[in-house]
């Protein structure tokens, strides 16, 4: 089987779709299936390069200046009309039995749609990212193209959709219509082992001593913008006076560290900027508790890592949020209502104040990940897909 893994986003360059794309690269390989990587350029990575079995093409791509409408994120785009012939002869050379897209909304996926259309070739498309905005007015603009461009390009290649939690089925239905029988669940995979470290010298590093410390471990945007967690901060640091939260990711989203000085706990918020991913399980090495999912919008990859290294998380999720897994609050993860500061700063407290309660869910969670969320079981999954779809018959 030969499968072209389609991602605007792939190492160097960090994102959970990205990390993801090049675990399902590197285990795929594993089983025999031939892949084939067409992604943007990057830095000073190789335009082509063979790695770990598989190849990677690499098409010069520029960057869109950031903007409120991009959220500050750094996007960057490859369309050109000579990128569009360079991936057609790469993705022609490598003659791929299914094409699996990544991201719903980027030029790599549509350039992609159009060779599929062309081809005949089955899809499948990821969708790591909702297109929604926290600003009213770039929402509507957003809600208009995604209801618009993105679902013609959508409807045009015609994918099995993977389905990764329960808020992203809901948004899929709603913005694409596509039908129950083309929405295949299957949720974000994680690599456990890669987390056994001493977080020795970040917490020297960071002069933390022996503080207890609420790791917040992502990049900082609109939909993820920390300002729930430094709402609670006055009320947990008055119950624990020594408590550092420490946030490590780019900062593209600046108001939580604004309301932390209005309310005067600057003081106990260490952020770190973006840090190498070989680097992660270093802090969370030093990690008490972790927090970053607390608007509502599901677990991202970076949460469920967590859960793998045994830092107890607390998250604003739903107890479905996964399809066919009852998340379970004091065993599991714990579960902490929407908008409610003085139940994020108890829920955190607890954990602090309470190690065999942290040890529990700590437990719990590893126990989680080990049974649904391996990237070993992710990748049996999508192979199991991608079979299922090459034995249709084809119209």
């Amino acid at each position: 089987m030969r499968v072209a893994l389609v991602n605007n986003f792939f190492p160097p360059r960090a994102s959970g779709s990205a990390h993801l794309t090049e675990g399902l690269a590197r285990h795929l390989t594993e089983r025999g299936v031939e892949i084939l990587v067409v992604t943007a350029a990057f830095g000073d990575a190789p335009l082509e390069e063979e790695r770990d079995g598989y190849r990677i093409v690499r098409l010069p791509s520029w960057s869109v200046p950031k903007s409120k409408l991009t959220m500050r994120f750094d996007v960057n785009f490859a369309y050109s009309p000579r990128n569009h012939r360079r991936m057609t002869a790469a993705l022609d050379d490598f003659g791929p039995d299914v094409v699996h897209q990544h991201g719903q909304f980027f030029d790599l996926t549509f350039m992609s749609s159009a060779y599929v259309h062309r081809r005949r070739i089955p899809t499948v498309l990821s969708v790591h990212t909702r297109l929604e905005h926290t600003s009213p007015v770039h929402d509507v603009a957003l809600r208009f193209g995604d209801r618009t461009l993105v679902r013609w390009f959508v409807d045009r290649s015609h994918p099995d959709v993977v389905v990764m939690d329960r808020p992203m089925h809901d948004y899929i239905v709603d913005r694409y219509h596509v039908p129950e029988d083309r929405l295949a669940p299957i949720p974000v995979g994680v690599e456990p082992t890669r987390f056994d470290r001493d977080g020795t010298a970040v917490r020297e590093r960071l002069g933390l001593g022996d503080r207890p410390v609420v790791l917040s471990l992502g990049h900082v945007i609109p939909v993820r913008n920390r300002l729930a967690l430094v709402e609670a901060m006055p009320a947990l640091v008055e119950r624990c006076p020594d408590v550092a939260v420490v946030v490590v990711g780019i900062v593209y989203d600046e108001r939580f560290q604004e309301r932390a000085r209005e309310l005067e706990v600057a003081d106990h918020l260490v952020c770190t900027g973006g840090v190498p991913k070989d680097e992660v399980p270093d802090y969370l090495a030093i990690a008490t508790v972790e927090a970053k999912d607390l608007q509502g919008y599901g677990l991202g990859t970076g949460s469920l890592e967590v859960m793998a290294a045994g830092v107890p998380v607390v998250a604003s999720v739903r107890p479905d949020n996964f399809p066919g897994i009852t998340l379970r609050s004091g065993e599991d993860l714990v579960l902490t209502p929407l908008d409610d500061p003085a139940a994020l700063a108890d829920n955190i407290a607890r954990l602090i104040e309470d190690p065999e309660l942290a040890a529990r869910v700590a437990a719990g969670q590893r126990r989680l990940v080990d049974e649904h969320f391996t990237l070993e079981a992710v990748t049996r999954k999508h192979l199991e897909l991608y079979e299922r779809i090459l034995a249709r018959p084809r119209t």
